[in-house]
């Protein structure tokens, strides 16, 4: 946590305020609105997703940029596809085709708005997928994690244009999809994949492995398979549970409201969460790890949303009530954090 408070969020705060000068530039008012206001709200996924430079602060020069730059794609589609009139499934793809090219250094830019009214954005997506290309040229061993970085970002972006076609085919084709991988996840509910896509954190400890010299084959197979799906599907999970009364009221899928009861959402969190920990002793650092999806659920559970919905409440209490002092420590620190912004 001192490497947190001394190193990783003076330089992401630093990292949002150029990326909030460029976006000011923006010409369409629209586009402009759009990145504004995602680094405005959701500027903690760039300061947690940067939580990992702390496993490498001699690199963090060159992970904190990748990750904010990566992230703020990411946050910066989330609304357009959010805010968006249209429900054009070919609009959105080719929007996230540029996170797809933002983790391959070979890749040509594209005119990504091109199927929608849209247009101008100074160059801002353009120059967003150029920082990450160039940061990833500067990772030792990204020739090593890359088909997995491309797989868990092509994971992400095909949930991104299921999410948010027309509100009557949506459900249809999340089931379509998933039954292309049902085989491969046994222990999961078609949610639970879907939700797992939506993390990005493997990516950012691929990111992280590949500043490694001596990283081999092995190791990043093992953090391929201990962070998909249940490390991420956990920091989805816990998304969409806080999210839950948001969603509803703007007609937003969640995954949370899939389970059909309190008892069967803490039941199923508390088995992935399980899940998630079986793997860690796979990685190097593992206790690192472990500090992950222990601060996952402290941050989720300590959000203020939590207290205004009541069947939220009643099962962070629960999820909450066995909790190791690790967890306590980091539910302490996310309080803290939100008091000082």
């Amino acid at each position: 946590m001192f490497r947190v408070y001394r190193y990783v969020l003076p330089e992401v705060k630093a990292q949002l305020k150029q990326w909030r000068e460029v976006a000011e530039q923006i010409p369409n008012d629209e586009l402009k609105k759009q990145a504004i206001n995602s680094m405005t709200t959701k500027q903690f996924h760039c300061q947690g997703g940067s939580v990992y430079a702390v496993a490498n602060l001699p690199q963090r020069h060159v992970l904190i940029p990748l990750i904010v730059a990566f992230q703020t794609i990411s946050d910066y589609l989330d609304n357009l596809c959010d805010r968006s009139v249209s429900m054009d499934a070919d609009d959105f793809r080719l929007l996230h085709q540029s996170m797809l090219d933002a983790v391959d250094p070979s890749a040509s830019l594209q005119n990504y708005y091109a199927n929608r009214t849209d247009q101008n954005d100074g160059e801002y997506l353009h120059q967003l997928v150029k920082t990450c290309q160039s940061c990833i040229c500067l990772l030792p061993k990204y020739d090593l994690v890359k088909p997995y970085v491309k797989e868990l970002v092509s994971y992400y972006c095909d949930l991104q244009v299921y999410k948010h076609i027309r509100h009557d085919l949506r459900e249809d084709q999340l089931l379509q999809w998933w039954a292309s991988y049902s085989h491969s996840y046994p222990n999961l509910q078609w949610n639970e994949f879907a939700a797992a896509t939506g993390s990005t954190l493997g990516v950012f400890m691929l990111f992280l492995a590949a500043t490694d010299e001596k990283l081999n084959v092995e190791t990043v197979q093992n953090i391929r398979k201990s962070y998909f799906p249940h490390i991420c599907g956990l920091h989805i999970l816990l998304d969409y549970l806080i999210d839950q009364e948001e969603d509803e009221k703007g007609g937003d899928l969640n995954f949370c409201s899939y389970y059909e009861s309190n008892e069967i959402t803490i039941n199923r969190i508390e088995f992935i969460f399980e899940e998630a920990k079986k793997g860690l002793h796979l990685l190097p650092n593992s206790s690192f790890h472990q500090m992950i999806i222990e601060g996952l659920l402290a941050l989720y559970l300590s959000d203020p949303k939590v207290k205004n919905q009541t069947e939220v409440k009643l099962i962070s209490k629960k999820l909450m009530k066995k909790s190791s002092f690790m967890r306590l420590f980091f539910w302490m620190n996310s309080v803290w954090i939100r008091k000082l912004k």
